[in-house]
């Protein structure tokens, strides 16, 4: 699949984690008035694909086909470091060292952020909130691990970083207490597979997406932290499927 841009360049934006940073280089977007997700295409050349892509994400899981999925290998240590609040989402940075290995390809993961409520659904349904485990090989490309959360029992884990959340747009805080990616996955990892892109400006296509077919579990009060932090809803609309297929 063809990527607009160096995928080196895709990483590099990707994995900003101020948007004071972001600010300085590209066009500023929101997640909804003038500058939000229905004219992100406008703002700026660079983000033309936002409008004009057609594998674009996220999307609603429908019409699978059925197909033999490789397993996706974890390779997970408690690694998450750093909490940021980049303005657009709650952002935990990794330590390097931890992937995924599917096909005998690895993808390193760099950072999982938040979005409320969902951004992909299946077959229809949203969910309060998912996480992003985003990965990228050595040469850019990037595999994104998606992670439905329900209400329900609150997670410890999701507790370390939680109780560190900046409150402020451009704040980030170091993690004594490193957070276990493990401990946010589902026990089953069964997942769906289709190929999209990023579902933030530059909306960049070319990104593998793994969506676990399980959920997991967060607290009302958690989520709402999120939710209160952000202080407005930071998914995507979902995005026409066109031709792709969604394989489970």
């Amino acid at each position: 699949m063809k990527s607009f841009m160096p995928n080196n360049l895709l990483l590099a934006m990707l994995l900003s984690v101020t948007s004071q940073a972001m600010a300085s280089n590209h066009a500023h977007w929101e997640y909804s008035g003038d500058k939000g997700p229905e004219n992100w295409g406008a703002l700026s050349d660079e983000f033309s694909v936002c409008a004009s892509g057609k594998n674009q994400s996220p999307v609603n899981l429908t019409r699978m086909v059925e197909g033999e999925l490789p397993e996706l290998l974890m390779q997970y240590r408690a690694g998450g470091h750093e909490v940021v609040n980049n303005g657009h989402t709650v952002q935990i940075n990794y330590a390097a060292g931890d992937s995924i290995t599917v096909n005998g390809k690895k993808f390193e993961l760099k950072q999982f952020h938040f979005h409320a409520p969902s951004e992909n659904t299946i077959d229809g349904k949203s969910f309060p909130m998912e996480a992003h485990f985003v990965h990228a090989d050595k040469a850019g490309n990037l595999a994104v691990l998606a992670v439905m959360f329900e209400q329900g029992r609150p997670s410890a884990e999701l507790e370390k970083a939680w109780s560190n959340m900046p409150q402020k747009a451009g704040n980030k805080v170091s993690l004594g207490n490193k957070v276990d990616a493990n401990a946010l996955l589902p026990q089953d990892h069964a997942y769906y597979r289709f190929n999209g892109s990023l579902t933030t400006p530059p909306c960049s296509e070319g990104v593998s997406w793994f969506v676990m077919k399980q959920s997991v579990e967060a607290s009302k009060d958690q989520i709402a932290k999120f939710s209160r932090t952000m202080s407005h809803a930071n998914n995507r609309p979902v995005q026409p499927l066109n031709a792709r297929m969604v394989i489970k």
